[in-house]
């Protein structure tokens, strides 16, 4: 048995408002805010475009796993250029326009809606004077998530540079503070999405109409600060649960000088104390939590956690925190083959495929309550996992999924299609993927690594494996699916490495077979189209087999799902993956439309069949066939072709 319930955690239980179930629709409206800032037109509007304002751009808690009650959001109108290439920073100048952020610039919510391969950002801010900044406290300033390389200035001194679109920074800007008064910030990026080899994703300049869309640059996700105490302070948590003996095994790492001090950990079941342990920062304390009450999609339960730095009895730092008792693992079943376990039991993973784009904010949903809606719509059609395709989302999109009891497949974004990247290339993508997994191995949801998609910037078969093997060292309580669609496209073939062999079947399903020490999954299969005019972003629309009205599109998911039940009863395959959540740009096989108004299956019917397959697909069937899993592409399966969308 493989099993993975160790994790990392920085958290703290951020309730949020359930998504209310119906929607009017409504055109985006068209503020300004006296800054210059004015909202865009999208070619579509969601049920949240009109709810975006200057005073409210994604205003949450960014944080939820690692909370403090002093912050302040930096969210808001800005001040915008385009750049070239070797520019001076423009400390104390004002820029020509405005922009919205954290919403990216091609978007319309930004208000600039173009792209550019260099921009400048800049704003004041003013530090709360109760912050103390300055005497016992410090201040750092967060970014959730820039595309794709930028340098931050404040009060014209350079502060920070960080390459990586998909990962947040954060730096201590006290020494930079004014002693009072307005304080300058200055963000130059550079983001020229598949004009080079950073990993883009689904990004493109230039969409195909196809499987590639919209690209997102600069500032994506919140901007931020707080204050921290200047002796030490709570950096972060990281933490394994041991399901079998009912044991949390924290390390509280730290920053500053935490010599002599202590670590109070308290685990909470709401208002209820239920176990407590004190060590030194830095080191491994053992917390039992007697008679633990595991998470599943089923029971999403966690537990509070409350971490206290004390010199002795005086506090120094406080943060909140939350952790899933939860385990992820193999074992093989009664006909032999390896099957997925979710805390020792074998559970059938019923995805569908994320791909986090939106028509007025392109990679950044509009409001909070939106990026909440597809994990909940998910959910509500009767899927318990989400495979998270080549995006890496904000922290919050993890947040509730642990709420709300969705198991993720974790994709890295790959570098673009089409030939193999340079060695200095590779060497980046590595290190991004690496900063990744260690930025989000503290999700109870997320319970899988996907390196690479069908070939995509793969180089060679030997450097998967190593690279998949690098994965497992460096979070060994996850399974890792070295190269998802590995019968696919620019494939380079089965590495053998790994946890999981993955195969893409379009209309599919696809069906994979164990072998001594891997896992089976359909990565990928389905994508029925059906187009819905007036919620379209072109004109027309693609899928992998269209349909002509719902109840054919029903129809056609239905039968295409009820083929998973003897693949896995015959071949052993432990989950399977539908494409997709909703619709996006040229594509409309999604069950929502792109701007999340229409419902375009059944959903009593979506729901029943996967509740079908998930209860069905592990119970006893004919003796195994003997198909050796191979690499070879079957009819059907997903196009690799830069710019266009060869699938049936």
């Amino acid at each position: 048995m493989l099993a993975r319930s160790r994790r990392r955690a920085t958290a703290l239980l951020v309730s949020a408002a359930m998504v209310g179930s119906a929607f009017l629709l409504t055109a985006a409206a068209q503020p300004s805010d006296g800054n210059g800032w004015q909202v865009g037109q999208p070619r579509l509007t969601t049920p949240w475009t009109d709810q975006v304002s200057p005073s409210n751009a994604l205003p949450e808690y960014p944080r939820p796993q690692l909370a403090r009650a002093r912050w302040q959001n930096l969210n808001g109108v800005w001040q915008f250029a385009g750049a070239s290439a070797g520019e001076a920073p423009p400390v104390g100048e004002d820029l020509a326009e405005s922009i919205l952020v954290p919403y990216p610039i091609e978007s319309a919510l930004s208000g600039i809606e173009r792209h550019e391969d260099h921009m400048w950002y800049r704003r004041t801010f003013e530090v709360p004077a109760s912050w103390q900044v300055g005497d016992g406290q410090r201040l750092r300033l967060h970014f959730g998530a820039v595309d794709h390389a930028a340098t931050v200035w404040v009060n014209g001194a350079e502060v920070a540079e960080h390459s990586g679109g998909y990962t947040a920074f954060s730096v201590d800007v006290t020494d930079a503070l004014a002693p009072s008064g307005p304080q300058e910030i200055v963000v130059g990026v550079e983001d020229r999405t598949d004009a080079t080899w950073q990993p883009v994703g689904k990004q493109r300049n230039v969409p195909d109409r196809g499987i590639f869309y919209t690209g997102s640059s600069g500032i994506w996700q919140t901007v931020w600060m707080e204050p921290v105490p200047d002796r030490a302070y709570v950096a972060d948590l990281d933490t394994a649960t041991d399901v079998d003996t009912d044991t949390l095994a924290l390390t509280v790492d730290s920053g500053g000088n935490a010599s002599g001090l202590t670590v109070q950990a308290v685990v909470m079941d709401g208002d209820v104390q239920v176990a407590t342990a004190e060590g030194a920062p830095g080191r491994p304390l053992d917390v039992q939590v007697p008679d633990a009450h595991l998470w599943s999609p089923d029971d999403p339960f966690l537990y509070g956690l409350e971490v206290t730095l004390r010199d002795g009895d005086q506090e120094v730092d406080r943060v909140g925190s939350y952790v899933g008792m939860r385990e992820i693992g193999t074992v093989r079943g009664a006909d032999g083959r390896l099957r997925i376990t979710l805390n020792h039991e074998v559970l059938f993973l019923m995805s569908t495929l994320d791909q986090g784009f939106w028509p007025d904010g392109i990679y950044t949903a509009p409001t909070d309550e939106a990026l909440r809606f597809d994990v909940a719509a998910a959910k509500r059609l009767g899927f318990n996992a989400i495979r998270k395709h080549i995006k890496v989302e904000p922290a919050r999109w993890y947040h509730h999924a642990d709420t709300l009891g969705m198991l993720v497949w974790q994709d890295m974004p790959s570098m673009r299609t089409g030939g193999i990247p340079p060695p200095d290339a590779q060497a980046e993508f590595e290190r991004q993927l690496h900063e990744v997994v260690d930025q989000h191995d503290s999700w109870t949801s997320v319970i899988g690594w996907i390196p690479f998609n069908e070939g995509w910037g793969e180089w060679s078969r030997e450097a998967t494996g190593r690279i998949a093997d690098s994965v497992a060292v460096q979070d060994p309580t996850r399974l890792v699916n070295a190269h998802s669609g590995v019968n696919c496209c620019a494939s380079h073939g089965d590495s053998g490495r790994g946890d999981v062999i993955d195969w893409h079947a379009y209309t599919g399903p696809a069906d994979p077979t164990p072998d001594d020490h891997r896992v089976a999954v359909d990565g990928e299969h389905g994508g029925f189209g059906l187009e819905v005019p007036g919620h379209m972003w072109f004109e027309d629309g693609h899928g992998y087999q269209m349909a002509q009205d719902g109840d054919e599109l029903t129809r056609l998911y239905v039968e295409n799902q009820r083929e998973l039940i003897p693949i896995a009863q015959q071949r052993g395959i432990s989950g399977a993956v539908y494409t997709q959540i909703t619709d996006i740009e040229h594509e409309v096989n999604g069950f929502l439309t792109y701007d999340r108004r229409v419902e375009k299956m059944h959903v009593d019917q979506v729901r029943a069949v996967n509740d079908a397959v998930v209860r069905n697909a592990n119970r006893p069937a004919v003796a195994p066939t003997t198909t050796d899993p191979g690499t070879t592409v079957p009819a059907g399966v997903h196009a690799s072709g830069e710019g266009h969308d060869q699938a049936r």
